[in-house]
């Protein structure tokens, strides 16, 4: 089960997400919500002023596919602040593209890696709004704000209530 929240206070977003398995889970799926998972945390590593959108992108996809795994192309994550999606696009896979949007310190965006046990596309259904894997593969979704510190240095401002990010830290 997906659960994806945005937030709006005192004018500005953040945009947070996580998949949990209910019920007894398949060793499958379990691997998928890990991978997914650490996929988040390669991506947030690589969000440091004077990187690119392509190491963020570059790490996750590398760890994603490394495991066996797809990266989901048709959605991506996405600079957040006054308005819940804005500029620039922060994809789960490498683009050249990418190498041209350096990260510089104060920009905030949501990194969120999503991955699917199959192939990589989705498709949304009659309601315009649940989105699943064309060819009904699992699928999982991880995702926090962050924010590039004065100092460069990744700042997650998502986090639980006293700094924990055991939530999304799944353990498998």
């Amino acid at each position: 089960m997906g659960i994806d929240l945005g937030v709006f206070y005192k004018g500005v977003h953040v945009d947070t997400g996580i998949t949990v398995g209910v019920g007894r889970i398949s060793p499958l799926a379990r691997k998928l919500l890990r991978v997914t998972s650490e996929a988040l945390y390669k991506g947030i590593e690589q969000a440091r002023a004077s990187n690119t959108v392509w190491d963020i992108a570059a790490a996750i996809q590398n760890w994603v596919e490394g495991h066996g795994f797809s990266v989901v192309r048709e959605l991506v994550g996405h600079g957040v602040g006054r308005y819940l999606h804005e500029a620039p696009e922060i994809p789960n896979f490498a683009e050249p593209r990418l190498k041209q949007i350096t990260l510089v310190p104060l920009m905030t965006f949501a990194v969120e890696p999503m991955v699917t046990a199959g192939d990589f596309r989705v498709k949304v259904l009659a309601d315009n709004w649940t989105v699943v894997t064309e060819d009904g593969s699992l699928a999982a979704q991880f995702e926090h704000t962050v924010a590039i510190g004065q100092d460069g240095e990744p700042i997650i401002l998502t986090l639980g209530p006293n700094g924990e990010d055991d939530l999304w830290r799944v353990p498998f």
